[in-house]
């Protein structure tokens, strides 16, 4: 497919500044044109649905190739005689491959444009999947992990990438939203649907899904997925080296304090995630249907809280959403703690639980609208760092869990621990590093 734009556009030197006045659509009339203030304001509300679903479903892979295999952590343990620490370092191996594939992928993508990296990287993710489908040992299959984690990294950062070349303002507000629901809901539903699969087939076949997944995802951005990265945005002086743009994102204030936030927000879900397999399979005697059906009914908290956030930050400011919810999220997990060590029993961890969920929900867009808006021209880049920062550090700080509980095993007060640490983290850099009074509002 030929290179170009699924809009029209103004000249690269108008395209570039998306805040600084109005687009008029080309070869109309300059007196009777409509005038966008950005290029994807001129797409049809059917080509906007197809953008949706599309870059949605490329969001999903990176989650659903971390989390889809949870529910078989326990088979895992058995088949390979090995222990659930060492089985939880293949979700830790798939998280850094996954955090250093955005690293590379995002800056590449805002030099060379974003198909290329993305159709090549997915391609690396369906044939990793498939060796990790018959992979023989543990050893091999931790490698095809991490190769998957690379493989997957295209997908979220390329399609919030190509959000922000074609929106801005409060338009990339409800744009970005639909992704960070993809975000927020994908690790809660892959283990439900993880759980489903394990019914009807070998953990083996959970492997041989993903890869199918990808190369789905490989088949429509060929055919779907035009260029929104005109030659001459990539070329523009300032924006021309990896340095210069890493430089441009990393002197934000506001970027390195939403970066902080996410991250730590991502590594609380993430210990969760890491940890609810063996806590709520062997320590409640879930079964594996079961254990879908509690992240079928976290998944519900996560889209309240995407949905709702959406529409508090175009009207309050999404910094004034993240004060709330990254509140929220410390009083969530500290009721998990004060449960568990008042007997409180099953129902005092799950009804928190769902708060600190529906909280994460509330805090994933408006990290996204916080750092890209403000780097329209390194977006890729911006978001690389967003993707690399969630999953490389939550993928360090799963493990922790496991670490604290020791040979007692993991508990609802141990899991929490590491969720109420990571909380205050947040909480502490939204008010140190961001300060909510210096942001300014969203253009329109």
């Amino acid at each position: 497919m030929h290179e170009t734009s699924p809009v029209p556009t103004a000249p690269a030197s108008a395209a570039a500044r998306p805040h600084t006045g109005a687009i008029r659509t080309l070869g109309a009339n300059p007196t009777t044109a409509p005038i966008v203030l950005h290029p994807g304001d001129s797409l049809s509300t059917a080509r906007r649905v197809m953008y949706i679903i599309l870059l949605g479903a490329l969001t999903a892979l990176g989650p659903f190739t971390i989390d889809l295999y949870l529910p078989a952590f326990p088979v895992l343990e058995a088949d390979f005689q090995t222990s659930a620490a060492a089985i939880q370092l293949t979700l830790t191996g798939t998280m850094i491959g996954f955090a250093l594939g955005q690293l590379v992928v995002g800056p590449l993508s805002d030099k060379v444009g974003r198909r290329v990296p993305l159709i090549v990287v997915t391609a690396l993710h369906v044939l990793a999947s498939a060796a990790a489908a018959f992979a023989p040992t543990l050893e091999l299959l931790s490698v095809a992990r991490v190769l998957m984690g690379a493989g997957a990294a295209a997908g979220g950062v390329v399609a919030a990438a190509i959000v922000r070349d074609l929106f801005g303002g409060r338009r990339l507000v409800v744009m970005l939203s639909r992704l960070a629901l993809v975000s927020g809901v994908a690790p809660v539903v892959a283990p439900l649907i993880g759980s489903g699969l394990l019914a009807v087939m070998p953990w083996r076949g959970l492997f041989l899904v993903l890869a199918l997944y990808g190369a789905v995802m490989l088949v429509c951005a060929l055919i779907f997925l035009p260029e929104t990265l005109p030659r001459a945005r990539r070329q523009e002086k300032g924006s021309t080296t990896v340095l210069q743009r890493y430089r441009s994102v990393l002197g934000d204030r506001v970027f390195i304090g939403v970066l902080i936030i996410g991250g730590m927000t991502f590594s609380g879900l993430f210990s969760y995630l890491s940890a609810s397999s063996f806590l709520f399979q062997q320590t409640y005697g879930f079964d594996a249907q079961q254990y879908g059906l509690l992240f079928a009914i976290n998944s519900v908290g996560v889209v309240i809280g995407v949905q709702t956030a959406s529409r508090l930050a175009t009207r309050f400011g999404p910094q004034w959403v993240l004060a709330i919810s990254t509140g929220v999220l410390v009083l969530a997990a500290t009721t998990i703690i004060i449960g568990d060590l008042l007997g409180a029993g099953l129902w005092g961890v799950i009804i928190p639980l769902f708060v600190f969920m529906t909280a994460c929900g509330f805090t994933f867009p408006c990290v996204q609208v916080l750092a890209l808006d403000r780097h329209g021209k390194a977006a890729g880049t911006a978001q690389s760092l967003i993707g690399a920062v969630n999953f490389g550090v939550a993928g360090l700080v799963s493990p922790v869990v496991g670490w604290v509980a020791g040979e007692a095993g993991i508990t609802p007060t141990t899991m929490a621990t590491v969720m109420v640490g990571c909380s205050i983290i947040a909480v502490l850099s939204l008010w140190i590093v961001v300060r909510p009074k210096t942001v300014a509002q969203l253009a329109p």
